[in-house]
């Protein structure tokens, strides 16, 4: 037992319970520190922002001292009583990440050895302890010389690394590798293999004693190993090629850092003893970060960078500032997550080689349960098929490889950085800008995004964002997240509420699995009230609404239907429809007067995207000429613009007395609202605009002109009706100005348009009609 009363090591989940510093592997005493490593020690961990929590402290910031007094608080008690060898001081973490560049589990397995007390005096002989082991047998790539040469001298030695092994069936035995310790491959014994099967799954880290036999040593083939039953090493064979039995490495002992294994029903039944805060606390605190810190939506934030971990194929991006710990979770928590530094890769590596074996088959989606694609702006392929496969796989869970269709469970999560404010980016293009040319307004691609993390809304990291108290070990928190993979919660939001009429098959997809997510997260005993589901639904919701309102940017009507919502279950009359912080509430097309002069028209861009338009006609003193400017050089648009102006100069008198198109220079400022590109069908809007600068009246407030009127006076059919009152409407128009031959049009209409807009017609083909009906002369 410790000075604080409790073992940190002390539970029965573990497959070695009771573990003390007597059952770990001695250090070997023959080797002096001074002597033992050559090279450049202790490795200092990245000091980059993004990659671990542990910035330089903000002026007149107080910083707890990890050697000084500790003082618990309540949660801090309850996860003692509740998680008591689960748990461990996550100040001491940071501390020591500063100086060790080790994963944090294994940090945390060694502080639990060593450190799990409140005294001042004992963690300050503990982290010292911890570092002489770390500097003297923790095996780092470019040190696996002389750890091997150590072995060699002692005869035994013991080392920390990563081992994984496979199954020689030929043979009949496992053969084992290291990781970090470049030495050939040797046999595993079968007991360890049995007890801590993640040797098998991709490897565990441990703490292992290596024995060394040089060749010619006397050596009983079938004696006792070090625990009395029988030799862990196979018999050499009589001649023919050398193998894995033939190394003169043998494992000695081995002790897992990483947890074997985990119940997962005990470790959830515990969670009834947390309310919905203090439960958000224990998962942010074990992830390094003080919950008190953070408002309730930045919590949500943070858990939901964790939702990739707990959900099977779950897509995610964020986007945001330098400096908030984008990756911390997927580099630092879980091992089971791999995290591609400048979103570099292969189609190979990520999908696995056409005629591959083993994990060269399956690639890197099938070995890990998340693929983190760090700054999103330098992910390059040189095989443009790579995005093709990975839409498919984004959106299944498969993908096609040779003759081969495969599967696999990895989420994938994008991560960059916006250089700009959301409004700023907003004004002139969508919020997946970032991503390179081979991914930009690829709507197909970014339809597959089950949620868009708003990262300029985590505050960067300082000091007291980080935490000093207790949380679960590194280890045990990911494979809580891993062994939540196994379940569903996808069903609860349907006790309480439906979805409404604006989501399509892929948009329920992306919310129900972002719900389960969070639900797995934050209610793993599946207790959840009508509030709690309503809470983390609204939060769902949001996230997917962000990804169409960018994918409606993008490719206009095909995404038009962005209102999602729910319905609340009691009472099916009840519609919340749910909007993202960052998008304006006010349209595009306002509801009050506007200048004479000014007025909203709707067309095709010469890129094929109906949008909307705003022409902005101004009269000054002058000759009758006609300037624009927003139009640039694109020819048909300037032509249809100066057909506008003929046709008002030749007709303008006709509009009433004392009315006039030569008594002013005309000017038109051309406003491309969506930035899709000029278009040359607005050229009605234009000649009614014209026509309301010459009769100083402002056009009909909330109305929207679609229509070609061509340089002879003539006006072309209106097409595409339906995409045209969809673009109106959802930029804010309350009316349309239509002729009359578009009534038969309207029978075919959705009644939700139809009922939503006010039509004014006008006779066929007559422009000066047109005018005066939105002019109301």
């Amino acid at each position: 037992m410790s000075d604080s009363g409790f073992d940190i090591y002390d539970d029965e989940s573990w497959a070695v319970p009771n573990v003390s510093q007597d059952d770990l592997p001695p250090i070997p005493e023959a080797w002096e520190p001074e002597t033992t490593v050559r090279g450049r020690g202790p490795v200092a961990s990245p000091t980059d922002d993004v990659q671990t929590p542990a910035d330089e402290p903000e002026e007149n910031e107080v910083v707890s001292d990890p050697f000084g007094p500790f003082e618990r608080d309540e949660l801090d008690n309850k996860l003692i009583s509740s998680f008591s060898g689960k748990i461990v001081r996550k100040d001491l973490t940071a501390l020591m990440k500063r100086t060790a560049n080790v994963p944090s589990f294994v940090l945390e397995y060694l502080l639990g050895m060593y450190c799990s007390t409140d005294d001042s005096d004992a963690i300050e002989e503990g982290v010292e302890r911890i570092r002489k082991i770390l500097t003297e047998n923790y095996v780092r790539p470019d040190e696996s010389e002389t750890i091997k040469s150590k072995i060699r001298e002692l005869g035994q030695y013991t080392v920390i690394d990563k081992v994984s092994a496979v199954l020689d069936e030929k043979s009949d035995f496992y053969v084992a590798r290291f990781t970090n310790l470049n030495i050939e491959p040797f046999v595993m014994p079968d007991e360890y293999v049995r007890n801590y099967t993640k040797i098998l799954q991709g490897g565990i880290w441990c703490i292992m004693r290596i024995e060394y036999r040089r060749p010619g040593e006397a050596e009983d083939e079938f004696g006792d190993d070090v625990f009395g039953q029988g030799s862990s090493r196979r018999p050499k064979k009589k001649g023919g090629k050398r193998g894995p039995e033939d190394s003169p490495f043998s494992v000695m002992s081995l002790t897992p850092i990483q947890m074997p294994n985990l119940d997962i029903d005990e470790f959830v039944s515990h969670r009834s003893g947390f309310t919905r805060d203090e439960w958000l606390s224990v998962l942010l605190r074990s992830a390094g970060y003080e919950s008190d810190a953070l408002t309730e939506r930045e919590r949500l934030h943070f858990v939901e960078r964790m939702v990739p971990l707990v959900e099977h194929n779950y897509n995610l991006c964020e986007l945001g500032p330098r400096g908030t710990g984008k990756s911390h979770i997927y580099k630092e928590v879980s091992p089971y997550a791999i995290l591609l530094s400048g979103g570099q890769t292969t189609t190979a590596n990520l999908f696995g080689r056409m005629n591959g074996r083993g994990d060269d088959r399956i690639g890197l989606v099938g070995l890990w349960d998340c693929v983190t694609f760090d700054e999103v702006a330098g992910m390059r392929f040189k095989d443009q098929n790579a995005v093709q496969i990975m839409k498919d796989f984004m959106a299944s869970g498969s993908y096609a490889r040779g003759r081969d269709a495969l599967n696999a469970d990895a989420s994938m999560v994008f991560e960059g950085n916006i250089n700009d404010t959301v409004q700023n980016v907003l004004k002139t293009t969508h919020l997946f800008d970032p991503f390179p040319p081979e991914f930009n307004n690829d709507s197909a691609f970014f339809d597959r995004i089950h949620y868009y993390l708003p990262g300029w809304e985590v505050p960067k990291m300082r000091q007291s964002i980080l935490t000093d108290h207790y949380g679960l070990i590194t280890d045990c928190l990911s494979e809580f997240c891993r062994e939540m993979r196994k379940r569903d919660f996808t069903h609860i939001l349907d006790h309480f509420f439906r979805l409404n009429s604006d989501f399509n098959k892929r948009d329920e997809i992306a919310v129900r699995k972002t719900f389960s997510g969070l639900a797995k997260l934050i209610f793993p005993d599946e207790r959840m009230g009508k509030e709690d589901v309503r809470w983390v639904l609204e939060y769902a919701i949001e996230g997917r609404r962000r990804v169409k309102e960018q994918l409606k940017i993008m490719a206009g009507i095909e995404f038009k239907d962005v209102n999602l919502g729910y319905i609340d279950a009691d009472n099916p009359k009840s519609v919340q429809v749910i909007h993202v912080p960052e998008q304006p509430d006010e349209t595009l097309i306002p509801e009050g007067p506007l200048m004479p002069g000014h007025v909203f028209g709707v067309g095709r861009s010469l890129s094929g995207d109906v949008a909307v338009y705003k022409l902005e006609n101004r009269g000054v003193r002058g000759d009758a000429k006609f300037k624009m400017e927003g139009v640039s050089h694109f020819g048909p648009v300037r032509d249809a613009m100066n057909a506008a102006f003929e046709f008002f100069r030749e007709n303008a008198h006709r509009l009433g007395p004392g009315v006039s198109a030569d008594q002013a220079d005309l000017l038109l400022f051309y406003n491309d609202l969506q930035g899709k590109g000029p278009s040359d069908e607005v050229s009605l809007a234009e000649f009614v605009g014209l026509c309301s600068v010459a009769t100083n009246r402002p056009v009909a407030p909330s109305m929207a002109i679609p229509g070609i009127l061509r340089l002879s006076g003539t006006m072309d059919d209106i097409r595409n009706l339906e995409d045209i009152m969809r673009v109106a409407k959802n930029a804010g128009a309350k009316r349309i100005l239509l002729p009359f031959g578009c009534l038969r049009d309207l029978q075919n209409i959705p009644q939700d348009l139809v009922g939503g807009m006010s039509a004014d017609f006008y006779p066929d083909g007559d422009a000066l009609a047109a005018a005066r009906k939105a002019l109301d002369l």
